[in-house]
């Protein structure tokens, strides 16, 4: 946005994490893009060849003690528990493979291996908890036999099966399956990781803290999805079980994290209501740029729903009896109404950064006289103010040039009132329609902006003076939908368009480790 009325001040909060990267584990092996059977050991030695940290297997033990890998209660309608091994191998897998006994599947996985962990899921039996302890048991006495304990990792969802693998391997890998337990509790109990589910993690993310606290390995499973993959990776979990490893290993090289960026900060909006006071506050009233929004702290106009942000700009007559700067005034006239209403969302006093990689992944507001913005401001415009405290434009977007964003920055020396503002236009395809990721990185040197990861404008700092670089301090992030204006509203306001919504999926702010 253009700036000529904001506020600023204060520190951001600082969510440390360390991490030795994200390992993949693919789950019942890399079965999906050859379309091996899963739980096969073809899609074992492609998971092997493929190089991923991991892959995951299923064992059941069938009618007569014998152990097996493969899926589930039931093979082909036949009860594992009840059924002889004899019976069940008759049925051969979709690729011609007999139905693997752990210790075939076992023999094929450390052949010409020695990167790829086994993870072991030990089933629970449906019939007693005795019969899942002997079950542990007989695997246990068949690694040792084989030699292989230091090629496994064991994970159930029966936490006594667990301790008894720790019992016979004291150094063994063991990850809890079950999200009934703290990482404070497994590592008393001596378990060293815990695979969460993806949708536990997101709705407490607080025990991604408590398990780098408490140094309990972290998992989470079974991640499918792009956003929900990236969460994670972002958050730097130690592993990531998913049916598309060849996708995950992609999103991992493309990560933030990845090149050498820690995430500091982060709303992704998955409470319900209002947008999280801690991490957002309003501004309200008229506030800046002619614009004929007023701008409100209402559920209408700003609030969180199905996982979103949901900033949303109405035509309706609304009383003005809130904070008008005096600024604002001139241009409104002190008139009584507005009949526009909208949201602007602000971290000023609860969250600022000084360098950094700011993502924000939003679908656009529709329409001509719309003006949307991610933006930041320098801490001290209240000492200085505008131009001289800085702004960097993340994303603009204008509704009569519905394929063009922008990204500019204003300084003392370059700003849109002397017309030495500095900024590029890059087309958008479906701004409206899907969802893009707009970004800067911001370094001592200079701040690129990026379109879904692809710089599009890059301004040097030239090392002269705070006219011509005034962003070597804290600043603020602002989202927000403006109507009208001097930029927005150059050619008019559509009324026929509203209610318009810009949708944000997530505010990621990383910093150099």
């Amino acid at each position: 946005m253009m700036l000529f009325f904001c506020f600023c001040t204060h520190q951001g909060q600082e969510q440390k994490k360390t991490s030795t990267g994200v390992k993949v584990v693919a789950h019942r092996g890399a079965w999906k893009s050859q379309g091996h059977p899963q739980n096969s050991i073809a899609s074992l030695r492609e998971a092997i060849a493929s190089g991923y940290a991991g892959s995951e297997f299923d064992v059941n033990m069938t009618a007569d003690d014998s152990l097996v890998v493969t899926h589930g209660p039931n093979y082909h309608k036949m009860p594992i528990e009840k059924t002889d091994y004899g019976s069940l191998a008759r049925i051969e897998l979709g690729n011609g493979e007999k139905l693997p006994t752990l210790k075939e599947y076992i023999l094929a996985g450390t052949t010409e291996n020695s990167t790829t962990k086994l993870f072991c899921e030990i089933k629970s039996s449906e019939i007693s908890k005795k019969r899942t302890l002997n079950m542990t048991e007989k695997i246990l006495d068949l690694i040792k036999k084989l030699r292989v304990e230091s090629i496994m990792v064991f994970i159930s969802f029966d936490y006594d099966a667990l301790k008894k693998v720790i019992a016979v391997y004291p150094n063994a890998q063991v990850q809890y399956l079950g999200g009934d337990r703290s990482p404070e509790r497994l590592r008393v109990d001596g378990i060293t990781g815990v695979n969460y589910r993806y949708q536990s993690l997101r709705k407490h993310p607080e025990r991604i803290i408590a398990a780098k606290m408490h140094n309990v390995l972290l998992n989470s499973g079974t991640v499918n999805h792009i956003h929900d993959m990236d969460w994670l990776i972002a958050n730097q979990l130690d592993y990531i079980s998913t049916d598309e490893p060849e996708l995950l290993s992609k999103r991992i090289s493309v990560s933030s994290v990845t090149s050498g960026w820690e995430l500091v900060w982060s709303d992704e909006f998955d409470q319900p209501g209002k947008p999280d006071s801690t991490k957002w506050g309003y501004e309200i009233g008229f506030i800046r740029n002619v614009e004929d929004q007023y701008y409100t702290g209402r559920s209408e106009n700003a609030r969180v729903e199905a996982g979103l942000l949901i900033l949303e700009s109405h035509k309706e007559r609304i009383k003005n009896d809130a904070y008008v700067s005096k600024e604002a005034k001139n241009w409104q006239n002190n008139r009584e109404y507005a009949h526009y209403t909208s949201s602007s969302l602000t971290t000023k006093d609860l969250a600022e950064w000084t360098y950094g990689k700011i993502e924000v992944r939003a679908k656009l507001p529709k329409g001509v006289g719309l003006w949307p913005a991610v933006w930041m401001l320098g801490e001290n415009w209240g000492r200085v103010g505008w131009p001289e405290c800085g702004e960097i434009d993340i994303m603009e977007h204008v509704g009569f040039k519905k394929d063009s964003i922008f990204g500019t920055v204003h300084t003392t020396a370059f700003n849109h009132m002397k017309g030495t503002q500095v900024g590029k236009t890059i087309f958008i395809e479906k701004p409206y329609d899907d969802f893009h990721t707009y970004a800067i990185d911001w370094s001592e040197d200079r701040i690129d902006f990026l379109l879904d990861d692809m710089v599009y404008h890059h301004f040097e700092n030239r090392h002269e003076t705070e006219a011509e670089w005034p962003f070597n301090q804290p600043f603020h992030l602002k989202l927000n939908i403006a109507v009208g204006g001097m930029l927005g509203g150059r050619e008019g306001v559509d009324d026929t368009i509203f209610p318009q919504r810009m949708a944000v999926d997530y505010v990621r702010v990383y910093q150099r480790k």
